[in-house]
């Protein structure tokens, strides 16, 4: 492709509404550019970029097992209403009617309708199992779109739902899932980790996902230093903490804290510290008043009390609600005398002589024990776990935590939607039994975004040779010179012939230009041709991660390239 008849609007400034970096050079780069919020144009060189990814994951896929189809992006309401998440998914379903005033909605998954599909296609346990995928345009209506690709409305998936007579044939497609999943994010060229993961609103027993490492990136990811056990913030489990003070229960003690109602301001006041604090926090489990209880220098996980609960939304609850079960204002409560259900976090269970709210204003007690001065029912992990934690799963290892972005999640989804769907078999003796599913999804755009947040310098992305729009440009200084336009010209036919995806930079520009252009759009691998070097038969090579550059006689220049990026796409 000659980039003088191809369309890469680059710009040199930084957009103001681009806050993360891959946003940013996404659309300095010419790849994407915004239609409206959360919606984008994909333009020629990230296109490039997607279909990469989708090439990988359709080779991949198909290796496992799966067979592809296309599903409609339009989906009636009735199937959602038929598997209860047509109220539960909430806002971000975006729900229309058509001319004859039927309900619909813009499908952000597509559960129902693949439940759908096979229940009416699949009747016997001869049929099973198998694995249907798509790739295909989702649409989610996030109230807060954000950072380009990597959290729009409208966004590419694939999708792919596998179909098993029990749970241990689930189980096995599952794994296949995993081991690809493995396979596409190392072949895109990606540093990721593979975590356990909280279902959400797809629900099921167990999932993982897998997580771009990266600084930037919105999620924390948990793993331990010296074993395999990985999951991100939500799912990470901890360890029931031993009891750190001597267990004498001390004589209870009502304190005066004027003013003083965070954590830090009554552990400085008080001349304890804040893990010496149990705080109390009010919630609303939906819509019912509720307390957890967790040591003061931890932080709440509301996923893990949702799960505790058996609840579908929880929240903190607001300054009235907080008054109404404890008597007093946001700030002062305590768990002594409240007649709301108590949630305690396990490291509450090891506390002696603690200090809490008096539910009282300005005042606070100390020396407050389990048992004696009030009584927990529940006792539970429900806090984020922190730096340092030993591991849940081995003796010897701590917990680390990293930052990364979801590219990819794979579910358990065992009978939630063929139960509610009715999609049931017959099994080998002519019984009608419910099948089993898994659903697995990988972000295809999101990945692309991943991808530049993991790979960036001052210049602009640095892309891996298997997801680049281009693997290698040639960079013609000297546009008028015959010589070195010939010779440019035949660099491009050969790497093109070599099957080198090449991108001829012909345009009548300064060099600096050019290069700026060459680093800012990451193409991995650039050949120079230029009058000077030429005259002594050479070229210049440069590689873009690390700056590397050669001089070397044009035949060699065009075989590293070769060999590079042979041995970039090995499969």
């Amino acid at each position: 492709m000659r980039y003088s008849q191809y369309f890469i609007p680059t710009v040199k400034e930084t957009p103001s509404d681009a806050e993360v970096i891959s946003h940013q050079l996404m659309l300095r780069a010419g790849m994407i550019r915004k239609l409206a919020a959360g919606i984008y144009n994909y333009l020629p060189l990230g296109l490039r970029s997607i279909r990469k990814v989708e090439a990988i994951v359709r080779e991949e896929m198909n290796r496992a097992g799966a067979i592809e189809l296309l599903m409609p992006a339009v989906q009636p309401a009735e199937l959602w209403k038929e598997s209860g998440r047509w109220e539960f998914y909430g806002k971000e379903l975006l729900r229309f009617h058509d001319r004859k005033d039927a309900e619909f909605c813009m499908g952000p998954t597509h559960e129902e309708v693949i439940t759908d599909l096979v229940r009416k296609e699949i009747r016997s346990y001869r049929q099973m199992p198998i694995n249907l995928y798509q790739i295909q345009g989702k649409f989610r209506d996030e109230i807060r779109p954000r950072f380009g690709l990597m959290r729009g409305r409208e966004f590419i998936m694939k999708d792919a739902y596998s179909f098993d007579v029990n749970e241990a044939g689930a189980d096995v497609s599952y794994a296949k899932m995993y081991k690809a999943y493995r396979r596409i994010f190392e072949r895109c060229g990606l540093r990721f980790r593979a975590v356990e993961a909280d279902t959400g609103s797809i629900g099921g027993t167990s999932s993982h996902e897998f997580m771009v490492l990266a600084d930037s990136g919105e999620d924390a990811i948990v793993s331990c230093s010296a074993c395999e056990y990985a999951a991100n913030m939500e799912k990470a489990e901890s360890r029931r903490a031993a009891a750190v003070e001597h267990a004498d229960p001390r004589p209870l003690e009502r304190v005066a804290t004027p003013g003083k109602k965070s954590i830090e301001e009554v552990s400085d006041f008080l001349d304890v510290d804040p893990s010496k604090v149990v705080k109390t926090l009010v919630l609303l489990a939906d819509n019912e008043p509720v307390v957890a209880l967790l040591r003061g220098d931890f932080d709440l996980n509301e996923i893990k009390l949702k799960h505790v609960l058996g609840c579908n939304e929880i929240e903190m609850a607001n300054d009235e609600v907080v008054q109404n079960v404890t008597g007093a204002p946001t700030g002062y409560a305590g768990p002594i005398g409240l007649k709301v259900r108590i949630v305690a976090d396990l490291s509450v269970q090891g506390m002696h002589n603690f200090v809490v709210g008096a539910n009282e204003a300005d005042m606070h007690l100390k020396n407050v024990n389990l048992d004696r001065d009030f009584k927990v029912a529940t006792f539970a992990d429900i806090r984020n776990v922190v730096l340092g934690d030993p591991c849940p799963r081995c003796e010897s290892g701590t917990l680390e935590i990293w930052r990364g972005i979801e590219v990819g999640h794979v579910f358990k989804l065992g009978t939630k939607y063929s139960e509610a769907l009715k999609a049931t078999f017959l099994d080998a003796d002519g019984k009608e039994q419910v099948i089993y599913m898994g659903c697995y999804g990988i972000g295809v755009g999101r990945t692309v975004a991943a991808c530049i947040e993991q790979n960036h310098d001052e210049n602009g992305i640095i892309f891996p040779i298997p997801i680049a729009p281009f693997h290698c440009i040639v960079s013609v200084i000297g546009a008028k010179d015959e010589a070195v336009k010939e010779a440019a010209e035949k660099i491009y036919e050969e790497l093109q012939q070599a099957g080198v995806e090449v991108l001829l930079d012909d345009r009548d520009e300064r060099p600096g230009f050019k290069f700026k252009d060459a680093d800012l759009i990451g193409i991995p691998l650039r050949i120079v041709v230029g009058a000077k070097a030429l005259a002594n038969g050479n070229v210049e090579l440069k590689e873009r991660r690390g700056g590397e550059v050669e001089i070397l006689p044009v035949a060699d220049a065009v075989e590293k390239v070769k060999k590079a990026v042979e041995e970039a796409l090995k499969a």
